[in-house]
């Protein structure tokens, strides 16, 4: 049986340009975060080296099961009918987003890179 755990990889995001970063911009009735690959070493954002997707996932204190936030997709990575890196669009592995939430938990982030595959970072919320 293969352990999804051991296919993420993960680290600190200071260091390693892969690992999304997640940032808490506020906190009360509703919960803003930025999620973000590349904050500090910027991540090549090529049709041959891309972050295909990010997902984020809140696991509220005392819950059994974590709940899917968003899962945000990158499509546009410089190609075109001209070839590779030929058509000056490019998506960046940057987003912000608000929820709802009644309590404390951790937030997970995971990203993909077509490369270098699966990425994870952890950051709790106190509310």
């Amino acid at each position: 049986m293969i352990d999804l755990n051991k296919m993420f990889q993960s680290g600190d995001w200071k260091a390693e340009k892969h690992i999304p970063a997640i940032e808490i911009l506020e906190k009360g009735d509703k919960v803003k975060i930025r999620v973000s690959v590349g904050k500090e070493i910027p991540h090549p954002n090529t049709t041959e080296h891309h972050i295909e997707w990010i997902e984020i996932y809140f696991m509220q204190e005392g819950a059994k099961f974590p709940y899917l936030l968003g899962r945000f997709t990158f499509n546009a990575h410089g190609a075109s009918t001209e070839g590779p890196n030929t058509s000056g669009v490019f998506t960046e592995p940057d987003i912000t987003f608000s929820f709802k939430v009644k309590g404390n938990g951790t937030l997970i982030a995971n990203s993909y890179c077509n490369i270098h595959g699966l990425w994870k970072s952890e950051e709790e919320l106190k509310i």
